[in-house]
């Protein structure tokens, strides 16, 4: 069974309100996360991961909106590898693939998910990942430039990254009884000193993180999206398959 982690239990610190109930057109931004995993075919379960404060909102948001495979919401941590952790905890046997999702991610485009399953199955991971284009410096505390760091093999990690459930079990049970900190579970896995491969992904597939980042994903999301036999106002990403079809 494959399943996905949807990890929505940030402060949203940077936005100044819990950004997972911005509407993007007439939809929470949270919603159009989990249609995405609701859509795919290869996904059974959802499990999203809220803040203790945010359940109850998250309870009622999900009322309003049919997302069959959500049966269960957990509670997250202090911090997001916590938040991870409880997700991990919370899945039934019989668990094959994991894919862990931030939930501020609604852009993210089907064929995305099913790449990174497919990388999981034949290697181990798969964790969408995007190119570096930008020149990056390493700057002082005084904001002056120490170095230019080569950008040929940087790649700017984003979600969904997906592993089969025993390696991605054991990378986070390692990282806790090390008492180590990671930002993502690719780093979980590194730690484990396992190969993590990367799957391309595009810099549309953002995380929604301030004020401007909302109306960017304005722009990506379409009007409408089917969802099984119905039509919801405004949905699923189908701008970035179209990049992905046009440049790969």
């Amino acid at each position: 069974m494959i399943v996905a982690i949807v990890v929505a239990a940030g402060k949203s610190t940077r936005m100044g309100q819990d950004k997972m109930f911005i509407k993007l057109g007439e939809l929470p931004l949270i919603i159009h996360t989990l249609l995405k995993f609701q859509n795919c075919q290869a996904v059974k379960r959802i499990f999203p991961v809220v803040s203790a404060g945010a359940r109850q909102e998250f309870q009622r948001v999900l009322l309003d909106h049919r997302i069959p495979k959500v049966q269960q919401i957990v509670v997250g941590g202090a911090e997001r590898q916590d938040s991870v952790w409880n997700g991990l905890c919370a899945l039934p046997p019989g668990v094959e693939i994991v894919l862990i999702h931030d939930g501020a991610r609604p852009c993210v485009p089907e064929v995305l998910i099913d790449q990174t399953i497919a990388s999981a199955r034949k290697f181990g991971s798969g964790v969408a990942a995007c190119k570096v284009t930008d020149t990056i410096k390493e700057v002082d505390e005084q904001g002056r430039v120490l170095t230019t760091v080569p950008r040929e093999k940087l790649w700017a990690a984003q979600t969904p990254q997906a592993f089969r459930y025993d390696l991605i079990m054991r990378a986070y049970r390692a990282a806790r009884e090390r008492g180590a900190k990671v930002t993502d579970e690719a780093a979980a896995v590194e730690l484990l000193g396992e190969p993590v491969h990367i799957v391309e992904s595009l810099p549309t597939n953002l995380k929604v993180t301030t004020p401007p980042d909302v109306e960017i994903a304005k722009v990506l999301l379409p009007t409408k999206v089917v969802v099984d036999q119905g039509i919801v106002p405004t949905g699923t990403f189908y701008f970035g398959k179209a990049i992905e079809e046009r440049y790969r």
